[in-house]
């Protein structure tokens, strides 16, 4: 018999759930089974599943060792890549994602931010292996593969779902950084439709509503401006997939180094030029409203991912053009006059 304590992290989700979670690789007609016979008992009553779980609750399975184990696998992937950290607390955590890597494997032998942090937390000694048999911390947002920038995490159930819901219902304010094609003098604030082709993984952005489509709803402003090119901070309003990237190449001001959506031309120049083989896109700043509860460390600050170093010299080798450019590292803001 293996006993099973419920904490703040388990709390609140259904019975089953945390069961498929701890046993995750049992069918969910052992499961129910095990529950009707009262081999597996909630509080040392008889439960169907459904119960929603409180701070200390007592589950006891009534199994052997040997089908426990049978059935519970930890999958754990360790890494070895040293993460770079804007914030901590007991709940969450926020990343500078590099270029290159997945905020969430997409398969089996994939390799994400989520394994990043999930070794980092094993070796800080703030999670066990076996604790991750009922919960596994995740990221709250995505960013694609090629974009840096800002990512949170939730390192407690509360910390992951509260966060989550605040990407999810767009209660905070998020900034991207990117240099695009062309010449961009003013604010611009366009609204327009998007529809996804799942076969591809490319989307298309219309001017009107189509079958599918969703609307987006992008803000940017020019930070500073040549005849080549542009340093763009965009407010992302709506979050579908490569809205950025899509809606910037619909109004003919492509992301500099994205080869989906851009000028293969104008990226073949600044890749002999820089070696840039990626599109110039960062999750920059976060902009968190007031909060309380688990989240009240973070209420109404804001946060800034630096911008990588890679960015930084193309910006610094462009600004040559624009003699009155001075650029402030630690902001990743240039000051100046727009041409």
């Amino acid at each position: 018999m293996q006993e099973i304590l419920v904490t703040a992290n388990e709390a609140g989700q259904r019975f089953d759930k945390l069961l498929a979670k701890y046993l995750n690789e049992a069918p969910k007609s052992f499961l129910y089974k095990m529950l009707r016979k009262k081999n597996i008992v909630l509080n040392g009553k008889k439960a169907a599943g459904n119960e929603k779980l409180e701070i200390g609750d007592r589950i006891q399975l009534f199994l052997s060792d040997d089908t426990i184990e049978k059935f519970s696998k930890i999958q754990i992937k360790r890494t070895t890549q040293n993460l770079n950290f804007i914030y901590e607390d007991d709940n969450i955590l926020m990343v500078n994602k590099p270029v290159g890597m997945l905020s969430q494997k997409a398969e089996d032998t994939d390799e994400s931010l989520v394994e990043h942090i999930i070794t980092y937390l094993l070796q800080s000694g703030q999670i066990t292996e076996e604790s991750l048999r009922k919960f596994r911390p995740s990221v709250c947002n995505r960013l694609d593969r090629n974009t840096s920038g800002i990512v949170v995490a939730g390192k407690s159930l509360a910390g992951l779902q509260e966060m989550g819901e605040l990407f999810r219902t767009r209660s905070l304010k998020k900034f991207y950084r990117c240099l695009v094609f062309g010449e961009v003098r003013e604010t611009q604030h366009i609204k327009e439709y998007l529809k996804k082709d799942e076969k591809t993984n490319k989307v298309t952005v219309f001017s009107s509503p189509k079958k599918n489509s969703l609307p987006i709803e992008t803000e940017y402003t020019p930070l500073w401006s040549n005849a080549d090119c542009t340093f763009l901070e965009v407010h992302l309003i709506t979050g579908r997939t490569h809205q950025i990237r899509a809606h910037l190449a619909s109004v003919d001001h492509p992301i500099i180094g994205d080869y989906k959506y851009g000028n293969r031309k104008i990226n073949d120049r600044y890749q002999e030029k820089y070696g840039l083989k990626s599109q110039l896109l960062h999750a920059f700043r976060l902009e968190l409203p007031e909060l309380s509860g688990t989240l009240h460390a973070v209420s109404q600050k804001q946060f800034i991912a630096p911008l990588p170093e890679l960015f930084e010299r193309i910006l610094e080798g462009e600004t040559h053009k624009n003699g009155n450019m001075e650029f402030e590292r630690t902001s990743g803001v240039y000051f100046g006059r727009i041409h």
